[in-house]
């Protein structure tokens, strides 16, 4: 599974989980869209959430956006691909702990790697940050479930039992 990430680096340097990805040869960063290749575009504002069924729509390669809340909206209108949603997941990441849908970059590639059922690639990806782990043991149960759907619509429901499950 091949990542890519569009970089606009309006983030901390230090802190962005992108460019560890390209120190250690798991991503690829590019600083203009036209230059990212065709794939599964990891979008927060798709209107589809991310299925197994998508993974050979994206022709085996994964696209992570590394910017803004504010800029990724129209940031992810401009990317070529399959726009697809990462359905509920909580960040294990030190700034974002705990809370639901706020991912790094890391861990929305390596969710999505799980979702295809590449979960050795999921683990290289998460293996230079000290929390990575975290996030694969905090999210084991949502991410098998996921991985076992046949498409976006049972994805959604999987969600929803999930959530319904974690307010009882």
């Amino acid at each position: 599974m091949e990542c890519h990430v569009y970089y606009e680096g309006d983030d901390d340097p230090e802190k962005c989980t992108a460019r560890r990805l390209e120190q250690f040869d798991e991503a690829t960063l590019y600083r203009s869209m036209g230059q990212v290749p065709y794939g599964v575009v990891l979008n927060p504002h798709a209107e589809q959430a991310l299925s197994p069924a998508d993974r050979e729509e994206g022709l085996g390669t994964l696209v992570a956006l590394d910017c803004s809340w504010e800029s990724a909206e129209e940031a992810s209108f401009q990317m070529r691909g399959v726009h697809r949603a990462l359905p509920f997941l909580v960040a294990a990441n030190p700034i974002n702990y705990g809370r639901p849908f706020r991912l790094t970059t890391v861990e929305a590639l390596a969710a999505a790697c799980c979702i295809f059922d590449e979960y050795d690639r999921a683990e290289e990806l998460l293996e230079p940050f000290r929390w990575g782990e975290t996030f694969l043991t905090l999210n084991e149960e949502p991410l098998r479930r996921y991985s076992e759907c046949a498409d976006s619509s049972e994805v959604v429901a999987v969600q929803e039992d999930y959530l319904a499950d974690e307010e009882e």
